[in-house]
């Protein structure tokens, strides 16, 4: 593999249209990992680039081991610097010219979709592209492609809440304040949350929170390093968040902590989930979710008598057949305390990957066109159409989600070629052993990274691409911030964009109207300079749920990055949402009943073991990156079974011994880690190696009927020493 990595025989030459980059000395830029976005320096020496954070309102200095190393991988030995080919009489990957990649690709779509219709090729996407590369991909699939085949990995990390988010406000942004509310709330309740190891600038806010007198609370089956630090940890079942919700508005009710005036101006529906909740007692709760009913009391009381609260979700809720309604529970609760739009106050969403806002926001859902549209609205695909020179019929409908997607290949009407940018589904998909043989089945799988993925590897082109020091562009954070990313350097020679790709791809398969065409030619463009991207953006976003039209790079520049909706250049941004109203026709947030149920699939003799999944520090999602960085390989060399000891000693396990995890749909084995942190019916693993260790190839593909999010947090399994 590393010499095909380095190999740079089939170096391209400059292409026309495009402003090659010059290298700086040192840029400021942000942190190409998670939605915090920390703000950092980059400085490139002689030797190596340089890593030194900066002042920025999240993470205010702070830094990661993952951000402290993230320059690491530019010049790693396995970076990809020329495109690769199948060879079809040896079944090999070999290095090839651009030409050649880009023929195979251009020539097997044209007859594949000539063969099988429009919908026989798809785009898989990903949350850690920037906005200038999802809105692109999301246009290339819909109008070069004009397949309606086209979803993205953030479909397994925010959907659930952005539905519930929806129904409820009207609205779907993680976090509808700023993040320094955080450390001014009185009451502050984290669900599914652990962002002492997935986010650990953050903590400083939990701290700060905390010593101000605050009041934390984290709900987890796990007592991780961020339920360590609260005041009250209820460690419930996993499964049973719902529950818990409804019985904490249950005793809030019955305490009489609700705001009735703002429930009676603000919102609608109350009366309904008034009576959904009564018959949640305290004590029925605790037999269902093994949180006492005195912990239960005690979480209800602190926000119901708090100056000011903040509710947090995330992936530990939401990540279930019933994540929509779980988060719904807990958006319930804080509509009944009276807390969004209150100052100091609210519910928000931590989002998880880099751009899994912005990526969710301009096109690259199965569902959605630029601007949070809906892509069965006529007007939303009358004016995105306007903007990209085509006519709304010649827009695709509605597509498949990403599971779906991924599942239908193999079948009759599924794709049989796909594209994937930014993801690497072989270790992050649900039932990860079923999806790896459905990619095997297609006639053409094309991937562009900058590393041979678990999923590159499979590919019959891989297609170089640069990484995120090596081109400008905009990221949206977790706050619904929109921030600049900038280049320290051009990339390697022989290595181009996404956009340089996604464009060129467009101009081969007779989309785009040349670059030297006239301004007001008809026909839709693909430019591939970032800055003209994001002013078509904004265009097409105008006038949306997530308006980017007053957005500009200058204001970015300026103003320590602008939040959405910003309608335009004169107008201000809106850090804060529901002041005065909500996003629905009637201005009020919805209440919605929901009832707890069971996980898609319950323990049983054969497989008596809850099994929960997450991250640990010193990795990232698939772990295609952070695996490769030899600081973040030391600290977190290889995957483990988390279990309790009293569990361990009824299967005869020792601390360090093998074991094999299985489940009715695969098996992974691991090393097994012994921790009284978590409940002697749950063992733990994360989700970020590959092979015999790939915990995704236990979990369940059982999918929320709403968000048709997969249920990763919660399946029945068996363990035994290996």
């Amino acid at each position: 593999m590393t010499d095909l990595a380095r190999s740079e025989t089939h170096a391209d030459a400059p292409r026309p249209g495009t402003a090659p980059l010059t290298s700086v000395a040192e840029v400021d830029t942000h942190c190409p990992y998670c939605a915090l976005q920390c703000g950092m320096t980059l400085r490139a020496t002689p030797e190596r680039v340089e890593v030194r954070p900066r002042q920025f309102p999240t993470n205010r200095g702070g830094l990661c081991q993952k951000g402290w190393t993230a320059a690491e991988l530019l010049d790693h030995p396995d970076r990809l610097t020329t495109p690769l080919v199948r060879d079809r009489p040896t079944g090999q990957l070999r290095p090839a010219s651009w030409d050649e990649a880009l023929d195979r690709v251009t020539d097997s779509v044209t007859a594949l979709q000539a063969a099988h219709g429009r919908d026989s090729v798809a785009v898989f996407g990903g949350g850690g592209l920037t906005n200038e590369k999802a809105y692109a991909l999301g246009k290339f699939a819909r109008v070069a492609l004009r397949t309606r085949q086209i979803d993205y990995n953030g479909r397994f990390c925010m959907s659930s809440a952005a539905a519930a988010g929806n129904r409820a406000f009207g609205v779907d942004r993680g976090l509808p304040f700023p993040l320094a509310d955080l450390a001014r709330a009185d009451t502050l309740l984290l669900v599914g949350a652990n962002v002492a190891e997935t986010m650990p600038p953050l903590v400083r806010y939990l701290v700060e929170q905390k010593q101000r007198g605050g009041t934390l609370i984290v709900i987890d089956p796990r007592a991780t390093a961020t339920a360590r630090q609260a005041t009250l940890h209820l460690q419930p079942m996993p499964g049973t968040d719902l529950a818990v919700a409804n019985a904490l508005l249950h005793i809030a009710l019955a305490e009489g902590w609700i705001d009735r005036e703002y429930v009676e101006d603000r919102t609608a529906g109350f009366d309904a989930v008034r009576r959904s909740v009564a018959g949640y007692w305290p004590a029925q709760v605790e037999r269902l979710s093994g949180v006492p009913v005195a912990d239960l009391e005690a979480a209800a009381r602190a926000l119901g008598t708090a100056g000011t609260a903040i509710i947090l979700t995330a992936r530990g809720a939401e990540q279930h057949t019933k994540g929509v309604d779980t988060v719904t529970a807990f958006i319930n609760l804080a509509l009944a305390l009276g807390l969004p739009g209150r100052p100091g106050s609210g519910y928000g969403c931590l989002t998880g990957q880099g751009n899994g806002q912005g990526g969710r926001e301009h096109g690259q859902k199965a569902d959605q066109l630029p601007g949070y549209r809906r892509i069965d609205d006529p007007a939303a695909r009358a004016h995105v159409a306007g903007v990209w020179g085509v006519r709304p019929d010649d827009l695709p409908g509605p597509g498949l989600s990403a599971y779906e997607l991924l599942d239908s290949i193999g079948s009759p009407e599924g794709p049989r070629a796909l594209l994937v940018f930014g993801s690497n589904p072989v270790v992050s998909a649900p039932r990860a052993g079923r999806i790896q043989r459905r990619l095997a089945d297609l006639d053409l799988l094309v991937v562009a990274d900058f590393v041979l993925s678990e999923t590159a590897a499979m590919a019959d082109v891989v297609l170089p691409t640069a990484q995120w020091a090596e081109e400008d562009g905009t990221m949206t954070n977790l706050e619904g911030r929109v921030l600049r990313r900038r280049a320290l350097r051009p990339p390697p020679t022989g290595v181009r964009t996404d956009l340089a790709v996604i464009a060129e791809l467009a101009r081969r398969l007779g989309a785009t109207r040349p670059v030297d065409a006239d301004a007001d030619a008809d026909g839709p463009r693909f430019p591939d300079d970032p800055r003209l991207v994001f002013d078509e953006l904004r265009r097409a976003s105008a006038g949306g749920i997530a308006d980017y039209a007053g957005v500009t790079w200058e204001r970015i520049d300026a103003e320590n990055g602008l939040f959405w909706p910003c309608p335009a250049p004169e107008r201000p941004d809106t850090p804060r949402l529901f002041t005065a109203t909500f996003p629905t026709l009637d201005g009020r947030a919805r209440f919605v009943p929901v009832e707890h149920r069971p996980a898609a699939e319950e323990v049983c003799p054969d497989y008596p073991l809850y099994l929960t999944t997450g991250r640990v520090l010193a990795q990232y999602q698939s772990g295609a990156q952070t695996r490769r960085i030899a600081p973040l390989r030391t600290a977190a060399p290889n995957a483990f079974l988390e279990l309790h000891p009293d569990l361990a000693q009824r299967l005869g396990v020792v601390d360090g011994d093998e074991v094999r995890i299985s489940s009715r749909r695969g098996e992974m084995r691991a090393p097994a880690r012994l921790s009284d942190t978590i409940r002697a019916d749950t063992v733990f693993a994360p989700f970020h190696w590959a092979g015999a260790a790939r915990a995704n190839s236990l979990t369940n593909d059982a999918l929320d009927p709403t968000s048709r999010m997969p249920e990763f947090k919660i399946c029945a399994v068996r363990v035994e020493r290996a």
